[in-house]
C-alpha cells in the first residue's frame, strides 16, 4: 500500500523556548527505558511470525538488580508482550513496586492490523499512511491498558520509527512522553529518519507542545568530538574511518547503553554529557538482552556477565557523582 509521505522523516531541532526547564531542585538526573519486546533473528528479514518470547523469564532477576540500586525501570513493551499472559503476569509482579512503569513500543511488523506491506521502509511506523498508524497505535494502547490496567502515556517507536503523524497522534490519545529519537543517528538509509540535528536534551513537541520529547543520549567522545556529527559524518564516507578514529580516540559516537558500548566508552561519555551541561541521561537497553542468545549483544553467558558488570559499573559511576535514577512519574512531574 502506498504511503502518504515519503521516508527519511527528518524533524526539526528544538528552539531554545521549547526545551524543558527542568526544576532547580531536579539535578541532574538518569533514567532507565526497556526495550520489551519478542526475540528475533536480527541478521533476517522480519516477520510477522516466528519470534519467542522466551527472555522474558529473566526480566525479574534484572528487575531486582536495578531495584536494589534504587532505579526504577519503565517497561516499553509491544504487542507480542501485551497479549502474552507469561509476560502480563511478570511484569504486573514488577510494577508492583509503585515506582516502574509501562510504556508502549510499536513495532509495526508484528502489530496488527496489518494493512501494509512488510518492508523495511514500512517497519518504521511513521512511515506507514496515517490511518494505519493511528490503528496500530490503537490497537496496542489498548492492549497495554487491558493487561496492566493503566493508560500507557510514554510511547517510543520501534527502530525508532517516529513519522510526520506521530506527535499528533500521541497527543490525541493522551500521551505525554516520547522517547523515540536517538541523538545524532541517522537511519535514512533504508527509510528510517534521520535525527542528525537532534541534541540531547529534552523539549516540549506537537500540536500546543503538549509532549515531552526526551531523545536517548548520545554523546561525541574523543579529542576532536567538538567536530561532532559535521565530523562524524565526513568520517562516515571514508571506508572504516570512523572505527579508526574511535581507536586512536579521536572521535567516537557513544550511546548510554550496554549493547555495542564498551564500558571505558560509556563512562567517559557520562562525563562529556554531564560536563555539557545534559539535565537527564536516558538510558535503554532490549529487554531480550537479558538472556543469552537473543541478541547480538549478549550471545552467550560471558557476555551476560559482562552486561551485568556494564551495570554495576555505570551505576557506582552515577552514584559517585551525585546522580539520582528517576521514574517515568517524576520525569512527566518535573517537566510540567
Amino acid at each position: 500500500m502506498a504511503r502518504a509521505h515519503p521516508p527519511g522523516f527528518r524533524p526539526e531541532p528544538p528552539t531554545p523556548a521549547d526545551l524543558v526547564a527542568w526544576p532547580d531542585g531536579f539535578g541532574t538526573r538518569f533514567t532507565v527505558f526497556v526495550d520489551t519486546e519478542e526475540g528475533f533473528d536480527w541478521t533476517a528479514p522480519l516477520a510477522r511470525a516466528g519470534h519467542s518470547l522466551e527472555a522474558v523469564t529473566a526480566l525479574p532477576e534484572a528487575h531486582r538488580r536495578f531495584a536494589d540500586q534504587g532505579v526504577p525501570l519503565t517497561y516499553m513493551v509491544d504487542h507480542p508482550i501485551a497479549t502474552d499472559a507469561r509476560a502480563g503476569d511478570i511484569l504486573r509482579g514488577l510494577l508492583a513496586d509503585g515506582v516502574s512503569a509501562v510504556g508502549t513500543q510499536l513495532h509495526a511488523w508484528v502489530n496488527p492490523p496489518f494493512d501494509e506491506a512488510l518492508t523495511p521502509a514500512n517497519s518504521y511506523a511513521g512511515n506507514l499512511r496515517e490511518a494505519t498508524e493511528a490503528a496500530k497505535l490503537d490497537t496496542l494502547s489498548a492492549a497495554i491498558e487491558a493487561a496492566f490496567g493503566r493508560r500507557p502515556v510514554a510511547y517510543r517507536a520501534g527502530r525508532y520509527g517516529i513519522g510526520p503523524a506521530t506527535l499528533r497522534l500521541l497527543a490525541a490519545r493522551g500521551y505525554r512522553l516520547d522517547s523515540s529519537m536517538r541523538a545524532r543517528y541517522r537511519y535514512d538509509a533504508d527509510g528510517g529518519p534521520d535525527f542528525g540535528a537532534i541534541g540531547n536534551a529534552a523539549f516540549r513537541s506537537g500540536p500546543d507542545k503538549a509532549i515531552v520529547e526526551l531523545p536517548l543520549t548520545t554523546v561525541f567522545t574523543g579529542r576532536l568530538r567538538r567536530g561532532g556529527a559535521r565530523l562524524y559524518d565526513a568520517l562516515g564516507r571514508v571506508p572504516k574511518a570512523r572505527g579508526l578514529a574511535a581507536r586512536l580516540g579521536l572521535l567516537a559516537r557513544v550511546a548510554l547503553t550496554p549493547e555495542d558500548m564498551p564500558l571505558a566508552d560509556a563512562l567517559e561519555a557520562i562525563a562529556v554529557a554531564v560536563g555539557e551541561g545534559v539535565r537527564v541521561l536516558n538510558f535503554a537497553f532490549h529487554s531480550p538482552s537479558l538472556a543469552p542468545g537473543h541478541t547480538p549483544y549478549v550471545r552467550d553467558a560471558a557476555d551476560l556477565a559482562r552486561f551485568h558488570r556494564w551495570w554495576r559499573a555505570v551505576l557506582s559511576d552515577l552514584d559517585r557523582r551525585g546522580i539520582r535514577a528517576a521514574s517515568l512519574d517524576t520525569l512527566i512531574a518535573a517537566a510540567g
